[in-house]
């Protein structure tokens, strides 16, 4: 039933292949103030076609004042951008034929129902938009509810049906703000399904969102900003590794066996809680936590230490995410 959307991503993959591999978004030294207050500050990214891309942050970190710029809602104070291999906002109009987007809350006509109002937005396209309707509706999970008022939706049915205004265009890029708001699990584990399947068709997310777990499970790389500027950036297993890695250990010994990570160097530090050692790798072993867990339980059983039970704890996007930024507002 998605053939029409489906169809054309092929053409998107082909569009990559003229632009001779150049980032879908890449943003250089950008800054954006408001009188002396900077909001965005010095941030450079470089977006890889065919991704998903999750851009985090506290509050007030900048996250949607950078989505406007590269839009072109809101002019940059300095800084260069593209989109697209298409530079912005020079050539504005042609960087964003490609692009379907969500900034904050979705607006629409709420007297309108929901199939409605894609027409209304289908008409100030090209006709093929007319045509991307009905598999839209479909995709999104909303075709059963098409008819209704778009007043009488809830804020997830909202944001369905933004995602299905982006897919009018047939974009190669799609810029989501927190798309998942309102959703309820059941939802969130389909819209993720959905964004993959985005990405697999060879488009390119980026998605900016609160909800770390859902990014983790849905994004090849993210970048973290906090006050405006990129704290961390990379691969989901990078940022979650930079933190540092540790070993959960059960033995017979808990106190002789933190003394012989200690002096074999297999940790940095050990805690003894519940019945269990947790140690903190050294950062010899951090690209490689289970060789660590190899070499600990080797020195234990080689002291003559029972061990019960040894598990590498990878840790998590949330924990990361809290250890690296603040908890200061402003604007967004």
């Amino acid at each position: 039933m998605h053939e029409d959307i489906r169809a054309t991503a092929a053409s998107a993959v082909a569009l990559a292949a003229d632009h001779g591999g150049s980032p879908a978004l890449e943003v250089s030294g950008l800054t954006k103030k408001f009188g002396d207050r900077t909001v965005v500050d010095n941030v450079s990214l470089r977006i890889p076609r065919g991704s998903a891309f999750g851009y985090l942050g506290p509050n007030g970190a900048g996250k949607t004042t950078l989505i406007r710029m590269v839009l072109g809602l809101t002019p940059a104070t300095s800084g260069s951008m593209s989109v697209l291999g298409v530079p912005v906002p020079a050539q504005r109009a042609r960087a964003l034929e490609r692009v379907g987007a969500i900034v904050e809350e979705p607006r629409f006509h709420g007297y309108l129902t929901g199939r409605q109002n894609l027409r209304v937005l289908a008409a100030a396209r090209q006709p093929a938009a007319e045509r991307r309707i009905e598999p839209a509706l479909e995709r999104v999970g909303l075709r059963e509810r098409a008819d209704d008022r778009v007043g009488a939706y809830s804020m997830g049915m909202r944001q369905r049906l933004g995602v299905a205004a982006c897919l009018l265009g047939d974009p190669e890029l799609l810029i989501l703000d927190e798309p998942m708001n309102g959703l309820d699990p059941a939802g969130m584990l389909e819209f993720r399904q959905l964004l993959r399947s985005f990405v697999e068709e060879g488009r390119t997310v980026v998605l900016s969102s609160h909800l770390l777990d859902e990014v983790e499970r849905t994004c090849d790389a993210i970048a973290v900003v906090d006050q405006g500027r990129i704290v961390a950036q990379g691969s989901i297993d990078e940022v979650i590794g930079s933190g540092g890695q540790s070993v959960s250990v059960e033995c017979d010994d808990l106190s002789r066996a933190r003394q012989l990570l200690l002096i074999h160097r297999l940790a940095t530090d050990v805690t003894a809680q519940a019945g269990r050692l947790t140690a903190t790798l050294d950062p010899r072993y951090q690209a490689g936590p289970r060789n660590a867990a190899g070499a600990i339980n080797r020195v234990l059983v080689e002291q003559g230490i029972t061990v019960y039970g040894l598990a590498v704890d990878r840790g998590s996007l949330e924990q990361r995410f809290l250890d690296i930024t603040s908890t200061l507002g402003g604007a967004a």
